[in-house]
Formats: structure tokens, sequence, C-alpha cells
């Protein structure tokens, strides 16, 4: 076993009153954890993740009571949401209170909030009583990690302790709204459906805004392989073109895009669960899985975009998108 892999959440709890970092599993993702009232332990996320410092953070509370010791003056919309789905994977994006550190949200007038569910997240955001900046606990842009394993692959002994709780149970980031205007709009879906905040809110959500919001840039979430996103019934034609100068290829997709498809020999081919809240589940993992294997292109089915489908469908187009060099993923 790894020396800073454990279950000691007083030990980690520790760790975070000392300045260090702790990678904490969520429902969604493992977690980069550190004491968000802490500009010293939050430069820390952002050293070992690359990350740009204007890029803000998510706060992770151990109960919806924290709202408004970090939010100014949330509204109805804000405190339906929460009661409806705190704990669990939202995000509120609100106006900040004075004492948010800019390390936090980027400078921004806005912070983002979440209660995660995970009973370890749970334990440790008690045991420590007070905000715990998160990021995922990866590099940053590269595929979030959803096991203990995952992140020491990633982090190594940058992360003081990795706190195990088995693997993430949604596999995808958490839904985010933003709340800090006029009307709750959605900056991005995750694993809280936009259907069900919407039936919480009695209307349409508002697409995007102004608002800055992490994991929201047009590459993120990505593998070393370069990824291609397409429809199922773009497949086939775009994996033999992928495949037609002599590169490795592998396709993604949900079970029933793959049957009766023809590919090329030789494609590596990699089958999700039909139901979308199992291939959220299964997503990263596969990704990883994959480039394992050293391909150098996958070429990966969008799925239908209702409910969790929308997050699976927004994470293969980040991970499809421009990328600044190989070895950058930001």
């Amino acid at each position: 076993m790894s020396p800073n892999l454990g279950t000691d959440v007083a030990h980690a709890a520790g760790i975070l009153r000392s300045g260090g970092l702790v990678a904490v599993p969520t429902e969604t993702v493992f977690g980069l954890g550190a004491d968000a009232s802490s500009p010293a332990a939050v430069a820390r996320i952002f050293a070992v993740k690359g990350r740009p410092r204007v890029h803000p953070l998510i706060v992770h509370l151990a109960d919806a009571d924290h709202l408004d010791a970090w939010a100014e003056a949330p509204g109805n919309a804000a405190r339906a949401l929460a009661a409806a789905f705190w704990p669990g994977p939202l995000t509120l994006i609100a106006r900040r209170k004075a004492h948010v550190l800019d390390d936090v949200t980027g400078g921004a007038a806005t912070v983002g909030l979440r209660v995660p569910s995970h009973p370890v997240a749970q334990a440790l955001l008690r045991a420590f009583g007070d905000g715990v900046a998160a990021p995922s606990a990866n590099r940053f842009g590269a595929v979030s990690p959803t096991t203990a394993a995952h992140v020491l692959a990633d982090l190594g002994t940058d992360v003081d302790y990795v706190l195990d709780g088995g693997a993430c149970d949604v596999g995808v980031e958490s839904t985010i709204v933003d709340i800090s205007g006029a009307a709750p709009a959605l900056l991005r879906p995750g694993g809280v459906s936009r259907e069900a905040i919407e039936a919480v809110l009695g209307h349409a959500l508002a697409i995007g805004s102004s608002t800055p919001a992490p994991g929201t840039l047009p590459s993120h979430y990505a593998p070393h392989a370069r990824v291609v996103a397409v429809t199922a019934d773009k497949l086939a034609a775009t994996t033999a073109a992928a495949a037609s100068d002599g590169s490795t290829v592998a396709v993604l997709a949900p079970a029933a895009a793959l049957a009766s498809l023809t590919l090329p020999p030789g494609v590596t081919v990699v089958a999700l669960p039909d139901d979308a809240a199992a291939m959220a589940h299964g997503l990263y993992a596969a990704l990883r899985d994959l480039d394992a294997t050293g391909v150098a292109v996958i070429v990966a089915a969008l799925p239908d975009e209702a409910g969790l489908g929308a997050a699976v469908a927004d994470r293969l187009r980040r991970a499809a998108g421009p990328r600044r060099d190989e070895d950058d993923h930001g």
C-alpha cells in the first residue's frame, strides 16, 4: 500500500488543518482538498494541478446550513435547490461573502458551493469543521479520477494523503447552476439532471451565463489519446477515416451503438452500458484504460442527451476539444 493512502478520516482532517492536501472521494469524482480559508493551502492546489489561478474552485461544505456563511443573500431558488439536492452532485454559483478568498474564486464576485453525499467526504468535512476547496484530484484538464488508484497514478506523493472510499458512484462531476443573477442558469450538466432541476424550480433553466465556473473550458477531461466525438450514425465512417493513416484507433460507444457495426481490422472496441447512469459511472475509467493501451485516437459516440446522458456528451465534447499541444490538456 502507498504510504500516503488510507482510510483515517481524523488523520486526513489533521492534514487539512496543517495546510496539507487530501484527496477525498465524493459521489462524483475524487477531489483534491485543501482548507478553503488558507491562501497557502489553496495555492498548493493550483501548483500541484498546474491549474490557472483564474480558474475558480468549488468549496465543499458539510451541510446546507453552511450556505449562508459563504453565500451573500442566497435567494429562494438557491434554497429550494439546496433543499432538494444537497447532499448531492449539484454545485451552486452564488455571490460570495466578503471573507471568501480571491484564491478560491479566481477573483470573481461569486463562489461555487456544494454539499457532497459520499459518506467519507461527509465524515471528513464534519471532522474538519470548515469549507474544503476541492477540484478534481488530477493534473489540470486531464481525465478526472474515480478511484484512489487513479489519484495515485496522477499525483503520486504530490498529495499528502489519499483518503480511500472505493469507486465514486456517479462518475462525472457535479451539475453547476448559477444562482447569482436574476434567473438560475445551467453552466455545466452533471450528476443532477437538468430535468430534475427544472421540476424543482417550476420553469426552464437558462443555458449559460458570463459567470466564471470550473470545468467549462473548451478542452477538459481529456486523455492523452486524441478524442473524436461523433453521433452514433457516424461511428463507422469516422473510425475508418481515423485508421486510414495507420493510427491505432479505439471506439468507445454504448453497446446499442455497436450492434451490427462494421469496423476496420485492429480497432479496439469498448462498450459502455446503454443506461445513462451506468455509462457515466464507467466513462472516465474507460478513457483511462484506453489511454493505458497506447491508442492514438479514441472515436467516441455521443449518447442521447436526456438525463445523465447530457453530462456524458458534455464530457466527451470537451475531451475532444482543441488542445494547445499534445502534453497540455488545459
